[in-house]
């Protein structure tokens, strides 16, 4: 790992931090008492664990590697977005530069980004797919006030307690007790942030409980798009009914965002490798622009007929949906447990945004590929000219009296509306048999259902931030114009279009056994086995020239000609896990644990013309906890293997220049190392830490084809670093009547790669955030900045283009940048 000057000044933080403390220490004054800390020193281990397990254990008796994170940890973190906040913990490699939603998540190197993995609410998923049809299970989650903790397993138990996961990440919300209670809060960010949140707590009546509450949020930005990036929020109510043996529980969910999809943009110029920063912001900017906030598709329908569709790219993607559940626990023999968890959610999204596809040209060179083509429509043609878009030809433009480049990128309008049912039924109970065993039997079931579209066409822009929108148009020798290659801006209406729809049904039936076979070691095993059965229709399409005798760009339009593929899939595989754990001594604990899972066909085969392929990650962990006043140590060794890694690619054909998917097969194998730890050396320091070293090596890949081979064997997969995490210093003290904390997290992400073969390389770094909370119990005041250095980290590349071989030079010339220093000041107010 390099030393940076942010990871300098974080650990000249560290050490300041840390000799401060030690002032305090030797003060003769009696010092205020830091409760903080002390609830730290019980908090990291005694934590009850609910997820992987069919009755709540505490975290150090778990037999798998578990983390969690309280609502007063969320609080210190003040994370930007679900994915950030999952990148907190250990195994877990997180991009979140996309904004709040469809961030990047691996699990200990399994490279099928979140398909591995569960999201859970209280136990359930919101859609029993973490990845439907462009709408995954972080932009589905929003951590608020009303979130009582995350639990995050890897491995372990994950594959019976959940299908297709090798983690389950599960957000815990408050549900109502005895006592009334309630918070409000308000968040004020320099990006243009306002978000406000809140909730009560409490009985209702006699043994009825209700907990209530959600946020509402605007912000403007992490990037300068001339329109708002986030907006809306969710209202949750939990209602809770106590009986003699057990207890009702329902609740009803509302969802409605919209949230800005950010993607690569292009930091040199291809030709002379200078930086772009000048002309969009390293931090700031984006190709997003005002300019497309009219933007209109055109394509035919199944009649012929041309259809004419308005859309806005400020609108982002507007994600709602409403879930309803009911819940039953009940007691019977004093030691058996029936549960039963129903979920039903239905919801609709709709998706703009703008995905980088071909590198940024000069703009001659580009006006020159396309003359030929220009010449041949429009007669009289000698050359093209740039125009702004919209003008017919009246408004000329220069793209040299800016960056001289020009750059093609797809505008995506993607609809999709689902629904699911679920039912989780189990029955759990305490036996002896050559010790003491609790046995957990339990069915799943669903059926869930997605219709979607997904049209796409060209823009042609200038490249700088907030770009204008040009025309290229075909010119005579006295400069009239007398045609144009684009329309409005659109090198292609309708240039792709992939729809249809979806059904699947699963069943699935799972037993988990644990075996105390003496006081000190329990033995672990469960198994999952999985019928899932899928039919749906890919909508067929055919091209045609809508008649427009004056652009290029109506001549190849996709539109449906009222034909369908039928699709289906049949599948069953068994998930299973055997684990041990030994308590050596009352703070010393070590665990063993292997497992298996899948991820089977989902709704994108069905939907799209992606084969279905069946794939298994098969994990060994060897564990060691530790647990004194002085440092909590939850450590894991581990060995994921995955395959087939079935890589399908959305790529550009060299030959046509046009997207299309290419699939490619090969295996990935990560071996690692994960510590979370919590270092309290005094009652005023605190040094947390999540850390992951993970080398993992690709195998070769060849295309499903054989038509391409990709030399990859040995090398790291694409955009995953061999090593990863935080460290979070905090100093406890006080102010008058208030407790004070002073935190820091600084944040590192080693080398990666944005293509299989390795050419290109995503550099390593580091963010620092700082933070400050002081609180007397009623009121909290904190102030939080993240990346307060400004420190440059880039993520993804361009992933329509460069995933096989790069983009021609060893260091990233288009990728996802990560957003630069911002600050936000939280008030909250308890009673």
């Amino acid at each position: 790992m390099r030393l940076t000057d942010t990871s300098l000044a974080a650990i000249g933080l560290v050490l300041a931090l840390g000799h401060q403390a030690a002032s305090a220490q030797a003060v003769s004054e009696p010092q205020a008492e830091n409760t903080s800390s002390e609830d730290d020193r019980t908090v990291f281990f005694d934590t009850i664990i609910v997820t992987g397990t069919a009755q709540g254990q505490s975290k150090f008796d778990t037999s798998y590697a578990v983390s969690d994170v309280s609502a007063d940890d969320i609080q210190r973190l003040a994370p930007t977005s679900t994915a950030d906040l999952l990148g907190q913990t250990p195994g877990i490699y997180v991009e979140s530069s996309g904004g709040e939603a469809s961030n990047v998540y691996r699990i200990r190197g399994i490279p099928n980004e979140g398909s591995n993995q569960a999201f859970q609410e209280d136990g359930m998923p919101i859609y029993p797919e973490t990845q439907g049809f462009f709408f995954f299970g972080d932009g589905t989650m929003r951590a608020d006030i009303m979130t009582e903790r995350f639990e995050f397993v890897r491995g372990g138990p994950a594959p019976v307690f959940a299908t297709n996961a090798a983690a389950i990440y599960n957000q815990i919300t408050r549900q109502g007790g005895d006592e009334p209670e309630a918070a409000a809060r308000l968040t004020i960010g320099d990006t243009g942030l306002y978000r406000g949140e809140g909730y009560w707590s409490g009985p209702i009546a006699d043994r009825t409980f209700l907990s209530a509450g959600g946020f509402y949020r605007y912000h403007d930005g992490y990037r300068d798009n001339g329109y708002p990036s986030d907006m809306g929020g969710q209202f949750r109510v939990n209602l809770r009914h106590e009986f003699d043996n057990g207890e009702i529980r329902g609740f009803a969910k509302y969802f409605d965002e919209q949230n800005t999809f950010y993607l690569s943009i292009p930091l040199d110029n291809p030709v002379t490798g200078e930086s772009l920063d000048r002309f969009i912001d390293f931090h700031d900017g984006t190709l997003n622009t005002p300019d497309l906030e009219t933007a209109v598709f055109l394509f035919p329908d199944e009649t012929g007929n041309t259809v004419r569709e308005q859309r806005d790219l400020s609108d982002g993607r507007q994600t709602q949906y409403i879930n309803l559940g009911f819940d039953v626990d009940w007691t019977f023999f004093d030691n058996w447990t029936v549960e039963n968890k129903m979920r039903f959610t239905d919801g609709d999204l709709s998706f703009d945004a703008l995905y980088s596809s071909q590198p940024p040209t000069l703009a001659d060179t580009f006006a020159a590929g396309r003359l030929n083509s220009a010449v041949a429509a429009f007669p009289g043609t000698t050359q093209l000219g740039y125009f702004v878009a919209g003008t017919d030809g009246a408004t000329a433009f220069d793209p040299t009296a800016g960056s001289g480049l020009v750059v093609a990128n797809q505008y995506r309008s993607i609809d999709a509306v689902y629904e699911a049912i679920q039912n989780d039924f189990r029955v759990t109970g305490d036996f002896s048999l050559f010790g003491d065993h609790t046995l957990t039997v339990g069915v799943y079931a669903t059926n869930f259902e997605t219709t979607g579209s997904w049209r796409g066409q060209e823009y042609l822009l200038e490249v700088r931030n907030q770009p204008t929108v040009l025309d290229l148009a075909a010119l005579d020798a006295d400069g009239n114009v007398v045609g144009f290659v684009t329309d409005d801006g659109t090198l292609g209406y309708s240039s792709t279009l992939l729809a249809g729809r979806s059904e699947i049904d699963e069943y699935s039936l799972y037993l988990n056994n644990s075996w105390a076979l003496t006081d000190r070691l329990t033995l672990d095993f469960g198994v999952r086995q999985v019928e899932r059965e899928g039919e749906g229709a890919f909508f067929l399409t055919s091209r045609s020239d809508l008649g427009d005798p004056t652009t290029l760009a109506d001549d190849a339009v996709q539109g449906f000609n009222g034909a369908e593929l039928p699709r289906e899939f049949d599948e069953d595989y068994t998930a299973w896990t055997v684990g041990a754990n030994y308590d050596l001594t009352d703070n010393f604990g070590i665990y063993a644990r292997t497992s298996k899972s899948y991820r089977g066909a989902s709704e994108f085969n069905l939907i799209l013309p992606i084969g279905a392929q069946t794939t298994e990650a098969e994990q060994y962990e060897l564990g060691v906890k530790y647990d004194t006043d002085l440092l909590s140590v939850f450590a894991t060794v581990f060995q994921s293997t995955f395959e087939p890694f079935n890589a399908t690619l959305f790529e550009v054909d060299p030959a046509t220049g046009e997207l299309g998917f290419v699939n490619f097969v090969g295996s990935v194998d990560s071996p690692g190392v994960e510590v979370d730890f919590s270092w309290r050396p005094l009652d005023s320091f605190t040094l947390n830490g999540a850390v992951t070293y993970s080398p993992s090596e690709l195998g070769d890949f060849v295309s499903a084809s054989g038509a391409q081979a990709v030399s990859a064997n040995g090398n790291q997969p694409i955009r995953q670093p061999n090593y990863y995490g935080n460290l979070q210093p905090s100093y406890f003290f006080s102010v008058g009547d208030w407790d004070a904390e002073a935190y820091a997290r600084v944040n590192f992400v080693g080398d990666r790669y944005v293509d299989l073969t390795n050419n290109t390389l995503l550099p390593s770094y580091e963010t620092l955030g700082l933070g400050v909370t002081i609180d007397n119990g009623t009121w909290s005041v904190q102030l939080v900045g993240d990346n307060v250095t400004n420190a440059e980290g880039i993520t993804e590349g361009n992933t329509r283009n460069d995933q096989i071989s790069g983009q021609g030079t060893p260091v990233v010339n288009q990728g996802r940048t990560i957003f630069g220093a911002n600050y936000r000041l939280v008030l909250t107010r308890r009673w």
